[in-house]
């Protein structure tokens, strides 16, 4: 008879969610006045609640109830950040570009057509690229303070797949992995894919609590460390060479493997030695060109222990047998004549010009950013519920990301994360206002 009670209630309960008689933002009874309330014991009251959760229905919040959530869901919320539809203005995902980069790709294709290796690029090449090409990524990483033997540099699709390839390489189902509480959606998909455990450290200034992580790891049995020492995603710090060296020492104590994530390194100015020179014994640097050129090309980077290098190119053999021929040839043409050199300075000045922008329009509100990076972290004011706000902008036409997809632990902040790198100049002012509007209208 509980049974069916329980079941009758969470129906009842879910119906009037969807049908919008329960609004977004309602908070529930707590679980004892819900048992109260329905001649239910305690543990089936939280159970009616716990089920309701896993509908996407409601979230419990520490310290404050349950709530019923938006159920028109935002994209962006969710581990999948959905691409955007059509005529929204996208704050969710970053894909920078400059005038005349479909130009240089023309170029490029023309030269490559009049070169001789074009017979080459229709065969398998070597699992991590062609010696000659990881020679010049090599060279290329000499200018973020990296200096690594061609030997020890493996060309990837992309940084996301220079991450999965180590992690299948070096990481078992069921290891514990130190993150960043707010860290890299990418990577929490990876985790999820490999039955990774992921562990939350809390930040700690420009920083991750390098004491919490300490205290981890002589509680757990910490396999790896996964950090953006240099332009975090999302909360934008660049540690300092203190950190990084205590972060160095704490690995090496503890044996971790650190997986150090370099995508958005370029856009800072002069940063402390990436960790791969600080502990290159344990450590594999991952970064790559979509970010500084163009997100299309598919062209990343992983720089490990001599001793793992032959680990990692069975995972690439495992998922693409090699990288492309034509686009590594392109990426290695321009990290030779400048092109990408070029490209990143550019963008740095881009992303400055932006965050100039979202300062002058977001003026009132609390930011957390870097000054040249393509994102700003946005929490909101108390008693304001992310998920409402990113629902009001999306039928404003503007697309953000709360922060549930950067959360790694339990307790997600009321939060947004705003892609900046996207959307014209003038159309990012307009969207940024309308931000401050509803953040405003939704704090009431």
């Amino acid at each position: 008879m509980a049974e069916a009670r329980y079941k009758q209630l969470v129906d009842q309960l879910a119906a009037e969610i969807r049908a919008g008689r329960l609004q977004p933002g309602t908070r529930l009874p707590t679980h004892r006045r819900l048992a109260e309330r329905h001649g239910l014991a305690l543990v089936t009251a939280s159970r009616v609640y716990a089920e309701l959760e896993a509908m996407g229905l409601v979230s419990g919040e520490v310290g404050r109830g349950t709530f019923v959530r938006e159920t028109v869901r935002p994209r962006g919320l969710g581990i999948d950040q959905q691409a955007v539809a059509a005529g929204l203005v996208d704050l969710n995902f970053n894909y920078p570009s400059l005038p005349g980069q479909a130009e240089l790709l023309r170029g490029a294709l023309r030269q490559l057509a009049a070169g001789g290796e074009l017979e080459a690029m229709l065969r398998y090449a070597p699992h991590g690229g062609r010696m000659h090409e990881r020679a010049r990524v090599a060279r290329h990483l000499e200018s973020r303070g990296l200096a690594a033997e061609p030997s020890r540099v493996l060309i990837v699709d992309g940084a996301q797949h220079g991450l999965a390839v180590t992690v299948m390489a070096l990481l078992q189902p069921g290891d514990v992995i130190a993150v960043d509480a707010l860290t890299y959606p990418g990577f929490k998909v990876l985790a999820e894919a490999q039955r990774l455990e992921l562990a939350p450290i809390p930040a700690s200034g420009q920083g991750p609590d390098l004491d919490a992580l300490e205290r981890l790891c002589t509680q757990r049995r910490v396999r790896a460390v996964y950090t953006m020492p240099t332009l975090h995603n999302p909360l934008g710090w660049v540690m300092s060479a203190s950190r990084r060296r205590r972060l160095a020492a704490i690995a090496r104590r503890h044996g971790l493997l650190v997986i150090e994530d370099a995508a958005y390194a370029f856009l800072a100015d002069d940063p402390p030695p990436p960790l791969a020179t600080l502990a290159p014994e344990t450590t594999v640097y991952v970064s790559g060109l979509s970010k500084s050129v163009a997100t299309g090309l598919r062209v990343g980077f992983v720089v490990a222990p001599e001793a793992w290098v032959p680990k990692i190119e069975r995972s690439i053999r495992a998922t693409t047998w090699c990288n492309p021929g034509v686009t590594t040839a392109i990426a290695c043409a321009w990290l030779e004549d400048g092109t990408v050199g070029r490209l990143e300075s550019e963008k740095r000045h881009d992303a400055a010009t932006r965050q100039a922008i979202a300062g002058d329009a977001l003026a009132g509100l609390r930011c957390v950013c870097h000054p040249a990076s393509y994102f700003v972290w946005l929490p909101l004011p108390e008693e304001t519920r992310a998920d409402r706000v990113a629902a009001a902008l999306m039928r404003d036409g503007v697309s953000v990301s709360t922060a549930e997809p950067f959360s790694a632990s339990q307790h997600v902040p009321h939060a947004l994360r705003l892609a900046l790198g996207s959307v014209g100049l003038d159309s990012l002012r307009s969207a940024l206002r309308t931000v401050r509007r509803v953040i405003a209208e939704q704090s009431f």
